[in-house]
């Protein structure tokens, strides 16, 4: 069903922007839409639940508490330290390498299917840049409203959830619009373990013809996408201030 639907988008796209398209995206068009859509979805999962497990990674490092902040405070550490390249091949041929004998039939299943191993790279990578956003965000809320809060008997995790960590996201917002944005160009590294995302298709297509403008239609659909972000953004940013305001 939705990849039926995926398929009618694609075509509908495809014979709308044929009068206006040259010969090579004519021809290679149903690909390009296909990766640009593989590519909102890998956006979209990732960085929704990366959303809420950077929140819990941002509750946890705040806490106090050691075997909560240490651990969040490492992965934190861990994924922005190292390269979004080298996190997707360890994890898609270092244990996919391990085969189905030691994995085991779930995890093998798992590892072995390159759509969700970048699923998993993304939103791990993205939950980090995220919380350090949110912590960010923390800081520069009055933190004597979190003191009042439990003056008066508030559960320190019910003040973070309702008094701190709304106007924290408020404040980051701009900030994590940035990531999401980094967050979209970086995900073109996923077809280096075979995801036919938007990158991928480009780089299938550029293999069949050799024609740099293959990779100029590309950049186009990514600047297409960059504006969608920012309009979403732009949208919640506006959202926020008038309930602020209100």
């Amino acid at each position: 069903m939705y990849q039926d639907l995926k398929y009618l988008l694609s075509d509908s796209v495809c014979v709308a922007l044929s009068p206006i398209s040259g010969d090579l995206f004519a021809k290679a068009c149903p690909r390009f839409i296909d990766g640009f859509l593989v590519t909102i979805e890998l956006l979209v999962l990732a960085c929704g639940i990366g959303f809420f497990l950077a929140i819990g990674l941002t509750l946890a490092r705040m806490s106090g508490r050691r075997p909560l902040s240490w651990p969040s405070t490492a992965f934190v550490y861990v994924f922005r330290g190292t390269p979004l390249l080298v996190q997707l091949w360890i994890v898609y041929f270092g244990f996919g390498s391990l085969g189905e004998e030691t994995l085991g039939p779930l995890l093998w299943t798992f590892f072995k299917n390159p759509w969700l191993v970048g699923l998993l790279v993304l939103t791990l990578n993205t939950s980090a840049y995220v919380s350090e956003i949110f912590r960010g965000g923390l800081a520069n809320v009055d933190r004597g409203q979190l003191e009042a809060a439990l003056s008066i008997g508030m559960p320190w995790l019910r003040a973070m959830r309702r008094i701190m960590l709304p106007q924290a996201i408020r404040i980051a917002w701009p900030a994590y619009g940035n990531e999401l944005v980094l967050m979209m160009k970086g995900s073109a590294l996923i077809s280096t373990i075979t995801v036919l995302d938007l990158m991928g298709q480009t780089r299938t297509v550029f293999a069949r013809n050799f024609d740099l403008t293959t990779y100029v239609y590309a950049a186009i659909l990514y600047l297409v996408l960059a504006g969608i972000i920012t309009a979403f953004i732009h949208g919640v940013e506006r959202y926020l201030q008038l309930r602020s305001d209100a």
